[in-house]
């Protein structure tokens, strides 16, 4: 089943299944002490570690997964995989079985998949997400950037054929020079020696790679009705009329927008900022929009407005009203995409706030508390909207 050409991206991230982040499930971790995972595949045992890792990607996301996903409504899944995918890298157990799977399980839902190639060697942006904090020296290493255009070349083989294919993502969060600045991770390396050269992945750099390199051998590689995706490197604003100046089609630009990201700059939060907030990137989108179709690929409900509100009723109106705004103004894209689907996953067990005070990011949590509509004529059931 492919979406059609009207249709929106109504998804869901499967993060932490097979690129780890730690603050997701800590017990993960626990073994190593490490705070990443390229770490924790370092310093584990082999045996140990391939133990840990096939426990985790047999039970965190299974078919009943993707069946619980499409009988809420939703038509995609994003699925974020590791550069060390297929095996081949010494001391990183592969997991493109996995991603087998994943398909099967679409197809019998009826859900399509977005491919994300969300870590690359020496990380594009020194996040855990990136595999490995506080270094983000892979842009400045030839063979590492041929190593995972031959990754993106390899699924898009691999997988071309299959009926759930919605496209590719070329590579997720290529870090700009401001949020490099300003990340928390930058300077935290465990190896300060490793870290030499780390910074931002320059414009110049990534519009290279996006046309020269990957679009020109995944195009030659998906069917013409395959999505190809690109980040838009934390710089939604810069690409303008680019995509259709190279001569790109079935292209699509992806941008991530979370209000508890931007409540960093802001310590007092407020209804009032988060409409604001909210507004200024659904005007970015439509102006982004007038060139190339735009996503947001990650957003979530997560906000300390929320996060400080010890009752339930007040805690639910204002995630509430967050759905409303957000979806009301993501809804001028392609389509979003929720981080993520759960945190702990299926075998662990946690209370009805998400089991670690970051229920807003997990939207088996936010189902189960009825903090979001399911649909947008669905009726507020009674919930007050929040004053600024």
């Amino acid at each position: 089943m492919t979406l059609g050409v009207d249709e929106k991206i109504n998804g869901v991230n499967l993060g932490n299944w097979l690129v780890l982040e730690k603050w997701m499930k800590p017990a993960l971790f626990e073994e190593c002490g490490e705070d990443d995972e390229i770490w924790m595949h370092r310093t584990m045992e082999p045996s140990r570690l391939e133990a840990l890792l096939r426990r985790h990607r047999e039970t965190y996301v299974t078919e009943r997964d993707f069946i619980a996903i499409a009988s809420h409504g939703y038509n995609l899944v994003r699925i974020p995989v590791p550069y060390f995918v297929f095996g081949d890298v010494e001391g990183h157990p592969g997991c493109i079985e996995y991603v087998d799977r994943a398909f099967a399980w679409a197809d019998r839902c009826g859900l399509q998949v977005l491919l994300d190639l969300h870590t690359v060697p020496g990380s594009q942006n020194g996040y855990d997400n990136g595999g490995i904090t506080g270094v983000c020296t892979w842009r400045k290493d030839p063979e590492a950037v041929e190593y995972a255009l031959t990754v993106l070349e390899r699924l898009a083989k691999r997988y071309r054929n299959e009926p759930a294919l919605y496209g590719m993502e070329v590579l997720n969060e290529p870090i700009s020079w401001l949020v490099y600045r300003t990340a928390p991770s930058t300077g935290h390396a465990k190896d300060k020696e490793e870290a030499k050269g780390s910074g931002h992945v320059p414009m110049r750099f990534l519009k290279d790679l996006y046309h020269r390199d990957a679009y020109r051998r995944l195009r030659a590689i998906l069917k013409p009705e395959s999505v190809i995706v690109f980040h838009d490197g934390f710089r939604l604003g810069a690409w303008r009329g680019w995509f259709g100046k190279e001569g790109m089609t079935n292209v699509m630009l992806d941008t991530h927008i979370y209000i508890i990201a931007m409540e960093t700059f802001v310590p007092m939060p407020a209804m009032w900022l988060y409409r604001l907030f909210v507004a200024y990137g659904k005007a970015m989108i439509r102006l982004a929009a007038r060139h190339v179709p735009v996503m947001v690929g990650e957003w979530c409900l997560m906000n300390t407005l929320a996060q400080r509100q010890r009752d339930a009723v007040e805690r639910k109106a204002i995630y509430r009203e967050v759905a409303r705004l957000e979806l009301d103004a993501w809804n001028v894209s392609a389509g979003q995409i929720y981080w993520s689907y759960q945190l702990l996953g299926n075998d662990a067990t946690g209370d009805s706030r998400g089991g670690n005070g970051l229920e807003g990011w997990d939207l088996t949590c936010v189902w189960r508390n009825g903090w979001m509509a399911q649909s947008a004529d669905e009726g507020a059931d009674g919930d007050r909207t929040v004053d600024s």
